[in-house]
């Protein structure tokens, strides 16, 4: 039988495994487009988005120029491709001047120039431009109530699409007659590019009545305002003929990295069982469902027999509601739910971190628990009940010295969960 001396470490190495399966560095060679005639302009956005540009540089050569917009604090400078920063998760002035100079970054262009887009999650926040007659204020209360209201990432992204000057294939149209190739790092469960930073180079497949019935069916509470203008939004439809002939391909998703992850536990034998790679809902309900797929493993052997690494990838959502909360993050929440429901199983340890490597709006991408995890929060003063209750997880991991900090990894394919049952 296999033996793992430190889990934690194997966990770890893990997610690094998944990660660099993700790496821009690596998978960007592979989908160069074909050499125009004329200039080739780089444009992009999101928390990978450095990254992508410095592969798409080493990789394509001279000459290239361009702009792309990543999180403040995560900017890496490029050789001749300019960096904005902006802020993430709301939006803020910085990313209203990245949106406008992205729009002015593709004007004026020719079908004999290329524009390569670099997209990956994180996208939407970056690129404020709200609609004629609106301003910032506006954008950040819709962002604000949007990751508040509990919505998947796809049905926030469909609204926020029909919310903008930029979003919904606006900024492809803005680089017309240029042929435009996306290059899309996906972070939305399913894989559809059009949704992954809310598409600024894709058409809108969904359309405003789309987006009304999100609204309606997460009860999300906006403006009246707001609300008219996403009924009256005409975003570029799939049928434009702006986008006739261009390309998109996504270049690393959740699923590349899990079955990454499978391989190496493979190679130190370990067997695993990839859940699914586009799990969503309430992130303490998902910890939930994975305790109990657990605990059957670890007290009856079955589903799977012991020992057995269980992986899955997706992303939870965390309601916050109008109640204040603490410090969070939805893989502490999600892993914090489940070190509960999952306390004194011994032979049990899991991972939940964010790809991008940072969890919520601390420094840490997840955490790592086993089966004392609940009782150490316990017994250094926390109540992990109540820090739930709070969202309050990253405390809870804090006292119980379980924190996961990686800093930025470059990437990002979303919620990386790994369990391993000996």
């Amino acid at each position: 039988m296999p033996m793992i001396d430190d889990p934690r470490a194997f966990l770890s190495s893990l997610f690094r495994r998944a990660v660099e399966a993700a790496d821009p560095a690596t998978t960007i060679a592979r989908h160069l487009p074909a050499r125009p005639k004329g200039r080739t302009i780089v444009i992009g956005a999101g928390k990978a988005a450095c990254q992508m540009a410095k592969a798409f540089e080493n990789a394509w050569g001279e000459p290239v120029e361009g702009l792309v917009v990543t999180r403040h604090g995560a900017e890496e400078p490029c050789r001749h491709i300019r960096v904005l920063t902006a802020s993430h998760p709301l939006p803020d002035e910085a990313g209203i001047h990245a949106a406008r100079a992205l729009l002015d970054q593709v004007s004026g262009l020719t079908e004999d120039d290329l524009v390569v887009a670099l997209i990956s999650g994180g996208g939407s926040a970056l690129l404020p431009s709200p609609p004629e007659g609106f301003t910032l204020s506006d954008e950040i209360e819709l962002n604000r109530a949007l990751l508040h209201s509990g919505a998947p990432i796809s049905a926030m992204n469909v609204i926020r699409k029909h919310f903008s000057g930029i979003k919904g294939g606006r900024l492809a149209a803005a680089a017309a007659p240029a042929r435009v190739v996306t290059l899309v790092i996906s972070d939305v469960p399913g894989d559809r590019p059009e949704l992954v930073a809310s598409g600024p180079t894709l058409p809108d497949a969904e359309g405003r009545n789309d987006a009304l019935a999100a609204i309606r069916d997460y009860r999300i509470a906006l403006p009246p305002a707001i609300l008219d203008a996403i009924a009256k939004a005409e975003a570029p439809r799939p049928d434009d003929p702006v986008f006739a002939c261009n390309e998109t391909h996504i270049i690393a998703s959740a699923r590349q990295s899990l079955e990454a992850a499978a391989a190496e536990a493979a190679n130190a034998g370990i067997e695993t069982a990839i859940l699914s790679d586009a799990i969503e809902g309430e992130a303490r309900d998902i910890g939930l469902m994975h305790a109990a797929i657990a605990r059957e493993i670890a007290t009856r052997n079955a589903p799977f027999a012991k020992p057995v690494l269980l992986l899955s990838g997706g992303e939870t959502t965390v309601t916050i509601g109008s109640s204040p909360a603490g410090r969070g993050g939805r893989n502490c929440e999600f892993l914090l739910s489940f070190a509960l429901a999952t306390e004194g199983l011994s032979g049990l340890h899991a991972l939940a971190a964010d790809t991008d490597g940072i969890d919520g709006t601390e420094d840490n991408a997840g955490a790592i628990s086993d089966g004392e995890t609940a009782r150490r929060i316990r017994e250094r003063g926390g109540d992990g009940r109540t820090l739930l209750a709070n969202h309050d997880a990253w405390n809870a991991f804090s006292l119980s010295s379980d924190l996961f900090v990686t800093g930025p990894t470059g990437t990002n394919v979303n919620d990386f969960r790994a369990i391993l049952i000996t």
